[in-house]
């Protein structure tokens, strides 16, 4: 909270507190004053000059007085870690302020990068045993490439796809449809503490609003406003997952789903997505091929994803390598000189190669993307014929 003038900071908790007074609403008299502290020092004659507002509106900020309560916003957002990012905020997220109605004021306990690579993965709250292994298997396969894993720490797809992010080494961010203080649901506190430790639990709503319905379709805009893309893991005909896959296609992004069993209800919403378009996933390959056209260059190379980085062009060096193939790291001719025709099962790779899982299977997918590598089924690699 440091990076904003502390009364600054106060005139955005306030305006963030009108009655009345939408996101939309919040971003046009922002754009129109300035800053928040101006908007709430505007005369009412200054108030009605702006597009869209109604009186009521006008009303509520020409008499807003409620300054202990946004004392005690401030305070319990010390208590709890948490810093709050007002609109304008330096450190408020990049793609957020891309969507239609960015929030007023997000509350984030961890850290939330300004922009970075992410994609969100969720589902139904009721997964079955294929959806929480799917939702593990590509969220894992997502951290290792040093992509950040959103969901909404619902029961279900969400949580499976937070702990699998986690128990990868990688980054998740959590999107509330509460306050910070309400954790919901109640047996997610342990998850909720180990994600603010390495990633980012974020909220929009003040501290103390309980989880009602209306507050989750809220939070699925800014699930898919931090993503680069959405996977659909299992989403029943009338899931919440939908809505979220809906406003992803909205602000633009990519849209994934898994299929299931055509006997499955919770395969009902995923296959509707297929066939409106979405992108058929069978392996993070689909996922990792739409979006590192949108990560810049400099992201894709940045630590944390094995000596490779994001996979992609970049993550080369631009030199020959012993085994002949131009522009791999030396982590990558290793494998490749592991490798031959035949196909050698991931296990025999990583204990061959002497590197952990995670690098070895970072630095694989970097070059099956390349088309130096196959992999085939049983989690087994080969050299590509033409490689």
């Amino acid at each position: 909270m440091s990076a904003m003038d502390s009364e600054d900071l106060r005139f955005s908790i306030a305006l963030s507190f009108v009655d009345d007074l939408g996101n939309v609403a919040v971003r046009r008299l922002l754009t129109c004053f300035g800053s928040a502290r101006k908007v709430l020092e505007a005369s009412e004659r200054e108030l009605t000059r702006v597009p869209r507002l109604s009186k009521k509106a006008i009303r509520n900020m020409i008499a807003f007085s409620d300054w202990e309560r946004v004392d005690g916003e401030i305070e319990k957002a010390r208590k709890w870690g948490v810093s709050i990012l007002p609109m304008g905020h330096p450190a408020y997220p990049e793609r957020l302020l891309r969507i239609y109605d960015p929030p007023t004021a997000l509350y984030v306990r961890g850290s939330c990068p300004l922009s970075e690579a992410a994609v969100a993965v969720i589902g139904s709250r009721r997964a079955s045993p294929y959806g929480r292994f799917m939702t593990e298997r590509i969220a894992r396969d997502l951290a290792c490439q040093g992509i950040a894993v959103i969901s909404g720490m619902a029961r279900g797809i969400d949580t499976a796809a937070h702990w699998a992010a986690l128990r990868a080494g990688g980054r998740t961010i959590a999107v509330l449809g509460s306050g910070m203080d309400v954790i919901y649901p109640p047996e997610n506190r342990d998850l909720f503490e180990k994600i603010g430790e390495t990633g980012a639990v974020i909220t929009e709503f003040p501290f103390g609003t309980p989880p009602h319905a209306v507050h989750f379709p809220l939070r699925n805009r800014i699930i898919s406003g931090l993503s680069l893309g959405v996977v659909v893991v299992e989403a029943g005909e009338k899931s919440g997952s939908l809505i979220t896959a809906r406003l992803a296609l909205e602000q633009g992004k990519e849209v994934f789903a898994i299929p299931g069993s055509i006997d499955s209800p919770g395969s009902r919403g995923t296959h509707r997505l297929l066939r409106q378009g979405a992108k058929l996933v069978e392996s993070v390959h689909d996922v990792m091929e739409e979006i590192l056209p949108q990560i810049p260059a400099a992201e894709r190379n940045r630590p944390g994803a094995g000596e490779a980085g994001l996979a992609g062009p970049s993550a080369v060096t631009g030199n020959t390598s012993k085994s002949g193939q131009e522009g791999v790291t030396r982590s990558e001719d290793t494998l490749l000189r592991l490798l031959g025709r035949r196909p050698l099962p991931v296990d025999r790779i990583i204990a061959s190669s002497g590197f952990d899982a995670r690098e070895v299977l970072s630095l694989l997918l970097s070059l099956e993307l390349r088309g130096l590598v196959e992999q085939l089924p049983g989690k087994q690699f080969k050299l590509k014929e033409h490689a």
